[in-house]
């Protein structure tokens, strides 16, 4: 280890050393972000959980990262990065584990019924609060290790490189691992003797995958990831001026003008996606007659977690392209559509029900694709806004605002579907559509023509 130390200390600064650890601590960072906020909704549905339970209790999950803006400094002041980085994933492999090891098994008639009662799960909601702590937790560590132990130039170079990482992490989480439990679960369907598959079965091997997975990550970070030299605990600065300096940059934010209007901004534009993201995965995995499409779940990992996730990363990178030749405000309106008209790709799925995983694989890349291209915008105008003293910390602000904006609407979209149908759920998806549109014209107007826009020399 000291060797290695050694190594580190005579290539400080050459971006080549990024290369070992970057893609990895970045990849690491994904893997219990989607655990916890998909393959949470994916495996409850596939558990016969009802919607209305489902979305209510996996948006719960969601707190920690609406809330991690509270316990920043702590992370900030207290031992270094690299210390909070190995200690929250050393309690990510453990919470993974049990959960592998001690998730309920509702007996198949239970499963078959859709009445599987969420409270069934309470240890494994409580381990699931439990990994998204740690996981909101080692996201502060990471991001702030990534500035310490790079220079301006090399924090440049390899910021496209974790955004890729953190992606592949999402194929691994929601179209790998989702592609196991599909697997195991045909497995074990054509080796029972009732011709029953094993549905529980088949989601604490995937789990418990991940598991494995990520302890392999976090040994290799334990000997490999670098002790940078400005990685030091800060408890020395004292807590009443670390206090005093939160204060102000919160109340520095609510006195920013058009700050309501930002707040409606960030509340409202993601709103039809905020009601179509807890539904689609238990959409595409109900049964026919209750108005789902009733495809398998490997099927799902191959549709949803891979093309629809690829559709999603180019659908951004489109969306940066674009922005960054016309600024925010020209790209606006544009981005706007896109976040809104393919949310009409569920209303036709939901309608037509068409079996073929090619027609389901088109829509579902139509509709993400628009969602990557959109939210290209919804991170420009954060940033946009929060230009200042406290720009840091106004970003946090923002992305608090940001978890609500999904929160909200994941609270109640289970039980609305439950209520009205798959069909008439979606429509009233689309209009939801007139919120982004309304506060699209109203923040448009104010933003600068020039941000945004790529500078020419």
């Amino acid at each position: 280890m000291a060797a290695l130390q050694k190594f580190y200390n005579k290539h400080d600064g050459k971006q080549w050393l990024s290369w070992f650890w970057v893609p990895t601590l970045y990849f690491a960072e994904g893997i219990p972000y989607f655990l916890v906020n998909n393959i949470s909704v994916m495996m409850f549905s596939k558990m016969g959980v009802p919607n209305g339970q489902l979305a209510f209790f996996t948006t719960l999950l969601y707190f920690p990262w609406f809330l991690k803006g509270l316990w920043s400094p702590v992370v900030d002041v207290v031992k270094t990065k690299r210390w909070w980085i190995i200690s929250m994933q050393i309690m990510l492999v453990a919470a993974m584990t049990l959960l592998a090891f001690t998730l309920p098994k509702p007996s198949s008639e239970l499963i078959a019924s859709g009445q599987t009662p969420a409270t069934m799960f309470w240890f494994t909601l409580i381990l699931f609060i439990i990994a998204a702590f740690a996981s909101a937790t080692h996201d502060i560590a990471a991001d702030g290790f990534y500035m310490l132990a790079h220079n301006q130039s090399c924090q440049s170079a390899f910021i496209g490189i974790r955004s890729v990482f953190y992606r592949i992490s999402s194929i691994f989480g929601q179209g790998v691992l989702v592609f196991v439990a599909g697997v195991v679960e045909k497995r074990t369907l054509e080796a029972s003797p009732d011709g029953v598959a094993d549905i529980p079965f088949s989601w604490q091997v995937s789990i418990g995958l991940a598991a494995v997975v990520f302890a392999v990550i976090t040994l290799y970070h334990l000997f490999f990831l670098p002790k940078a030299k400005d990685d030091a605990p800060r408890v020395e600065t004292g807590s009443g001026g670390s206090l005093k300096e939160i204060g102000n940059s919160f109340a520095s934010f609510f006195k920013k003008k058009g700050v309501w209007l930002a707040i409606a901004f960030m509340l409202l534009y993601r709103l039809p996606e905020g009601f179509l993201i807890k539904l689609c995965q238990p959409f595409l995995v109900g049964s026919i007659d209750k108005g789902g499409l009733g495809l398998d779940t490997d099927t799902v990992g191959i549709v949803y977690g891979t093309v629809g996730v690829l559709a999603l990363v180019i659908g951004g990178i489109v969306g940066g392209v674009v922005a960054s030749y016309i600024g925010l405000k020209k790209s606006l309106w544009w981005m706007a559509l896109g976040m809104t008209l393919p949310c009409l790709t569920f209303v036709y799925l939901a309608m037509a029900l068409p079996s073929d995983p090619i027609i389901i694989s088109v829509a579902l890349a139509i509709e993400q694709f628009g969602y990557g291209f959109g939210f290209t915008a919804y991170m420009l105008y954060m940033m946009y806004f929060s230009e200042g003293e406290f720009k840091t910390s106004h970003y946090a602000i923002c992305t608090a605002f940001m978890a609500l904006s999904m929160m909200l609407p994941g609270f109640v979209a289970g039980f609305i579907q439950e209520a009205i149908g798959y069909v008439a759920f979606f429509w009233m998806v689309m209009v939801c559509c007139i919120g982004t549109v309304v506060v699209t014209y109203l923040a448009e107007r104010k933003v600068d023509p020039e941000y945004g826009k790529k500078k020419t020399t």
